[in-house]
């Protein structure tokens, strides 16, 4: 889902559409959720301001009284529920305010106008994912897909098609795309398009080769996209796939098959509201790094939205993804933010996802697959 501001963040862990009680339907939405009215914002991160509304919404209103937070798997669209192979993550710097295209001393592509050094701390942490025997990515281990597993189910029968522990990192290229100017306001259907533009720059032209492909749109510094800098709908990140219906602009036509991508801000640019100095201080990339492992966690257990693992209960918690129902928990909480060690990759902030089989938001789980 989105990755709402701390404000929208709130609004990002509500459901979409939250029940008022259980006697209610789950059609109630969360007003100040940076999915209202936005629903292809999927796993959006709302600022921790929105966050604290939603916080306060969903308190006045009942949620279930047993598993409030159980995810339950959506049937799959496309044949597609999760990324149940070694996911390909494409990171996509969008447009020529990045500036010029350098080294830095780890190989990394860096940009003049990065002002933040995010581009470096994006490349490093997915190089990181899955090496250092860091357990932060083994809740994914327990979620699945495939035709062995039935819609509504809360768990995967042993013959699912389970993700797999990502060993050995899972960034799979770079592309800066400075052929044109980041809109000052990109539209959904403007960020799904260059996804697919970065298919194509990739070689990768087949169904099969984006199954398990995920492009991570990068703004620069300064601009707006998709309006995530609205006071009152404010969010942080969000991730969605090609044929989503409801994007701004309308859905994007693939001949390459489905295509998984996120609209990653420079979410920097909006300070704590965003995450800067949550878990560490300074602590100016914690809430980025936070987002873009809060995206591709959601990405990855609900790659087409929503036909993966989301909240059906009906709670105040209806309609989120796993990430969601663990946004903004403060470090040291049960759950909470923390520093996750990459090895040499480097030590990065991120969030807890929620675990149907510890019944928790984990910030480490067992490896089960």
């Amino acid at each position: 889902m989105t990755l709402v501001t701390g404000a929208a963040l709130v609004a990002a862990q509500a459901p979409t559409a939250v029940a008022a009680s259980p006697a209610h339907t789950a059609s109630q939405a969360d007003p100040y959720s940076p999915q209202y009215q936005h629903a292809y914002r999927h796993g959006a991160i709302p600022t921790r301001g929105q966050n604290a509304k939603m916080k306060a919404w969903a308190s006045s209103h009942a949620a279930a009284a047993t598993g409030p937070e159980t995810l339950s798997y959506g049937g799959g669209i496309d044949g597609i529920g999760v990324q149940s192979g070694h996911s390909k993550v494409y990171l996509v710097f969008y447009g020529t305010q990045w500036g010029t295209k350098t080294t830095d001393s780890h190989g990394n592509a860096a940009f003049s106008k990065d002002p933040d050094h995010a581009a470096s701390a994006a490349q490093q942490m997915f190089k990181g994912i899955g090496t250092n025997s860091e357990k932060w990515s083994a809740d994914l281990t327990q979620w699945c897909d495939g035709p062995n597993v039935s819609a509504g189910a809360t768990s995967c029968p042993s013959n699912a098609n389970f993700i797999p522990y990502q060993t050995g990192g899972v960034l799979s290229g770079v592309w800066y795309d400075n052929s044109k100017a980041s809109p000052a306001k990109a539209s959904g259907h403007q960020l799904g398009v260059e996804a697919l533009a970065a298919a194509k720059h990739f070689g990768n032209t087949t169904a099969a080769a984006n199954r398990d492909a995920y492009y991570v749109i990068l703004s620069p510094h300064g601009v707006n996209p998709d309006d995530y800098q609205n006071p009152t709908t404010g969010y942080c990140a969000w991730h969605d796939w090609n044929g989503d219906t409801t994007l701004t602009g309308g859905a994007v036509s693939s001949t390459v098959g489905d295509i998984a991508f996120s609209n990653q801000p420079y979410n920097m640019d909006l300070g704590a509201s965003c995450g800067v100095g949550f878990v560490n201080s300074p602590g100016t990339l914690d809430g980025y790094t936070m987002t873009l492992g809060h995206e591709w966690h959601e990405m990855m257990s609900d790659q087409n939205p929503a036909g993966g693992w989301t909240n059906n209960t009906g709670s105040s918690y209806n309609g989120q993804e796993n990430s969601d129902e663990c946004a903004w928990l403060s470090p040291g909480t049960a759950g909470g933010a923390a520093n996750i060690s990459f090895g040499s990759f480097g030590t990065y902030a991120e969030q807890a996802s929620w675990s149907n089989d510890t019944n928790s938001c984990a910030i480490s789980h067992a490896i089960l697959h």
